[in-house]
């Protein structure tokens, strides 16, 4: 009997037990597009970092046996997925994870969880900075927002920016080997605007009213959606378009629920909306 007889996506990237947020939206956003999410945690937290207070246990001396027993079994992937990671060891941790498990069909998409709002994430060191932009060379896909493409290429980043300028920035990303691109969370007036780019085919802007505020985890649903998608065949274009749509429900109803902001969006009320 084999072990690979469904589609799996490895997706490396911490647990929270409370806020919705990592592979606890990872987890049953894949699985509800009907591929097998098999997680490899970076961490374990209580809930996430958002909080004023949380539990923290750092996973990474546990990865590598973790993955080693994997390949053990034999298992192989149709996508792998990354997501926060929380050290210079761990980023090259999934370097060794892709050199034992990604083959010439598996899709790698990498979500370079660095920094927001124009800032890198305090825990971020410029070594970390560094390694991670060596790690999005294996990305088939990559998701990062605004600030994290600035990031990665040392664009300054502002506030107003030009579709032109946008896509000099995801060429300079796709300089590196990507294929496909997501630039997310473009706030353009009243829209929120996600800046597409596919090697041959250019870029082209996909854009949803903006409704609520940002919450945890959307960008976990987001990558999620592009990962599983990805897999099964689906079209770049529409599934950016179909994340897009998902998170605007989520957040709206969320508001009708009216679940605090450090709780993430109430996906699972639309879970079985997911086709």
């Amino acid at each position: 009997m084999s072990h690979n007889n469904q589609k799996k996506i490895a997706v490396i990237n911490d647990i929270s037990g409370f806020g919705r947020c990592s592979i606890a939206v990872e987890l049953p956003i894949i699985s509800a597009l009907k591929v097998q999410c098999c997680p490899l945690p970076t961490a374990i937290l209580s809930n996430h970092t958002g909080f004023d207070s949380f539990y923290f246990d750092d996973y990474t001396e546990r990865m590598v046996p973790y993955m080693n027993e994997w390949e053990k079994i034999g298992l192989q992937f149709s996508g792998i997925c990354t997501g926060f990671l929380g050290s210079e060891r761990q980023i090259r941790i999934v370097e060794e994870f892709l050199a034992k498990f990604r083959t010439p069909q598996t899709i790698v998409i990498i979500d370079p969880v660095m920094g927001d709002n124009g800032k890198v994430y305090s825990t971020y060191t410029p070594q970390m900075c560094a390694e991670m932009r060596k790690l999005v060379q294996y990305a088939d896909i990559l998701t990062p927002n605004l600030t994290e493409a600035c990031i990665l290429t040392d664009t300054q980043y502002h506030n107003n920016w030009a579709k032109k300028d946008l896509e000099e920035l995801a060429e300079k990303i796709a300089d590196k080997g990507t294929k496909k691109i997501v630039i997310t969370g473009i706030q353009q007036g009243k829209y929120v605007a996600n800046y597409c780019y596919e090697q041959g085919k250019g870029g082209y802007l996909v854009r949803t009213m903006k409704v609520g505020t940002q919450r945890s985890g959307t960008g976990d649903i987001f990558t999620s959606i592009i990962a599983a998608d990805a897999v099964n065949g689906v079209d770049f274009h529409e599934s950016v378009r179909k994340a897009s749509s998902f998170i605007k429900q989520c957040i709206l109803k969320s508001m009708e629920l009216d679940i605090p902001l450090t709780d993430g969006v109430c996906f699972e009320e639309l879970l079985t909306t997911l086709r």
